[in-house]
């Protein structure tokens, strides 16, 4: 078995901390209390925003974290459902950030577009694409064996 790209490493442990944040997001929504104050003093606006969700604040993030838990583990094992769910929450993080500057004027979110976009053209690659391709769908290659 060949070696994990770096990118795809370091693109396996970014989805990890979205779940691991993602989760404490959501204790902290459940669970209020001293912990959750200094958490929330992070990213005030945040749970400003939670708070107008309501009761569909928790299922959300539970499914954001899920999502990511999901892109991180398939990426991890080099599975196809993993790149391409990886490539579909970067996607609508991309759209989020672009709806945020032109709904809200919140200009500070468009360094996500740059960087997510690099995040989505390295896992669109060529290389990176053949990496999770079916292995139907790959070309067999002649082994030492065979030759």
């Amino acid at each position: 078995m060949t070696r994990r790209p770096r990118g795809v490493v370091a693109l396996a442990l970014f989805f990890t901390f979205g779940t691991v944040m993602s989760s404490l997001t959501v204790l902290a929504l459940i669970a209020s209390g001293r912990w959750a104050d200094q958490m929330w003093r992070l990213n005030p606006t945040a749970r400003t925003g939670f708070e107008v969700m309501g009761s569909w604040a928790v299922p959300m993030m539970l499914v954001v974290a899920a999502a990511c838990a999901g892109a991180a583990i398939g990426l991890w094992r080099g599975q196809r459902w993993g790149q391409q769910l990886a490539v579909g929450l970067l996607g609508v993080n991309l759209l989020g950030d672009l709806a945020n500057v032109v709904l809200r004027g919140d200009w500070r979110t468009l360094i996500g577009v740059p960087v997510g976009g690099a995040m989505l053209a390295y896992l669109l690659s060529r290389r990176i694409r053949a990496r999770f391709a079916p292995l139907a769908n790959k070309r067999m290659q002649p082994t030492a064996r065979q030759c």
